[in-house]
């Protein structure tokens, strides 16, 4: 029973749901397809987040009067590996450095070594080589060594990750430089990276403020309605070894975000240890003014050139067919997010293209949407009256009752 009058509801509901047309869109672009025939893609910028709905599920793509179907998707970075923990074998000191074995059954490829090493304040250089077998046959070529460090007492991070190949191999032999023992060694987690990277679109500007005694301030203006997604900096090449509490607030002064600036340039027992750190994530939200503080401490102020709000790039990709010109529409807050069979298949080609997006203008064949409120809500001045009327009648007949129980 309840299903059954689930059911009616979902159908009513969509029953209800305002359907797509062109004439109700208030704005409109251009998409030009440079080549039709295979998968492309645009790129959502600041004037479609200001007059589309916040989750974009009133944007469509027209090819004439057929809809496109289309993937919204965030350029994010990220990776589909999977960790998995390897059994550790021969784990022993050699000479004056350790050694040990990883067992990989189970692990198809793995490409990424991170060990758990109960050590602080160290930086050694590691050594991996693969093989199918413990005895009896060589390892494989030995790739570069990886840098391990940790500097807990500068407070600048630590790494504890060794770069492979993609390997297959059933065993790794690990060997590690001086200064970590056996018994440091608690474990290790293999994976296989496949590394994504992310694309971002500046969005606003910043200038500096008055600086204030051991901080840095710089006031930003952004777009209206633009999701924000990291602020990143431009930190002048002579500034090396330092890290920089930052703090992100809103026009309000509220803190959105807080994070740190760093770069690593030094070399420890003959080992060069390189890394940095320039941009703090922000968790999306759509201020439209920000300040940001750099924490300096008793130091000079870092020489930062630039500061720059940035947004994931927000894609939408589709398949042209032959046309050369497609129509992009926004601007109908009463529609749903729409649902296509090629999105719920769809498979990003590393190969697609970029189409180009033309300026947004007026729909000039803009119609608003006939008003399907319920008639109580479009004339709610004639619901009062009829409700006071009502009243008054219901209380002249009390008062007329009770004047002839007297009489």
């Amino acid at each position: 029973m309840k299903t059954t009058a689930a059911l009616i509801f979902a159908l009513v509901a969509l029953a209800a749901a305002p359907e797509a047309d062109p004439r109700y869109f208030s704005f409109v672009r251009d998409v030009q397809i440079h080549q039709p025939g295979r998968q492309n893609f645009i790129v959502l910028d600041a004037d479609v987040f200001q007059h589309a709905r916040d989750d974009l599920a009133d944007v469509r793509l027209y090819d004439g009067a057929n809809q496109v179907p289309y993937k919204l998707s965030e350029a994010r970075e990220g990776s589909s590996s999977e960790e998995h923990e390897a059994r550790i074998l021969n784990l022993a000191a050699t000479g004056d450095h350790t050694e040990f074995d990883l067992d990989m059954q189970g692990v198809s490829e793995y490409d990424n070594l991170r060990l758990r090493l109960k050590a602080k304040n160290f930086v050694i250089k590691a050594w991996a080589a693969g093989s199918d077998s413990l005895t009896g046959k060589p390892p494989a070529p030995w790739p570069p060594p990886s840098t391990l460090y940790d500097f807990s007492a500068e407070k600048l991070g630590s790494n504890s990750t060794i770069k492979l190949p993609t390997w297959s191999f059933r065993y790794v032999h690990v060997q590690l430089g001086r200064g970590i023992t056996p018994q440091q060694v608690e474990g290790a987690v293999v994976s296989n990276r496949q590394e994504k990277r992310a694309f971002y679109t500046a969005m606003g500007s910043c200038r500096p403020a008055e600086p204030k005694p051991h901080r840095s301030v710089w006031q930003c203006d952004l777009p209206a309605n633009v999701p924000l997604d990291r602020i990143a900096f431009d930190v002048a090449a002579r500034n090396v070894n330092f890290t920089r509490p930052v703090s992100v607030l809103d026009g309000s002064g509220a803190q959105v975000s807080s994070g740190e600036l760093s770069r690593i340039r030094t070399r420890r027992g003959g080992t060069d240890i390189v890394a940095e750190e320039l941009a703090v994530r922000v968790g999306g939200d759509r201020p439209k003014q920000l300040t940001i503080i750099v924490e300096n401490g008793d130091d000079p102020p870092l020489g930062i050139t630039q500061v720059q709000p940035q947004s994931f790039e927000r894609r939408l990709y589709f398949e042209p067919g032959k046309a050369s010109t497609l129509r992009l529409y926004f601007g109908d807050a009463k529609l749903e997010a729409p649902v296509y069979d090629y999105a719920k298949m769809f498979r990003e080609d590393a190969a697609a293209v970029q189409a180009k997006l033309g300026a947004p203008t007026p729909n000039s064949a803009f119609t608003p949407r006939p008003d399907d409120r319920p008639w109580s809500e479009r004339h709610p001045a004639v619901l009062w009256a009829a409700m006071l009327l009502a009243v008054v009648v219901l209380a002249a007949l009390a008062i007329r009752g009770l004047l002839a129980q007297r009489a």
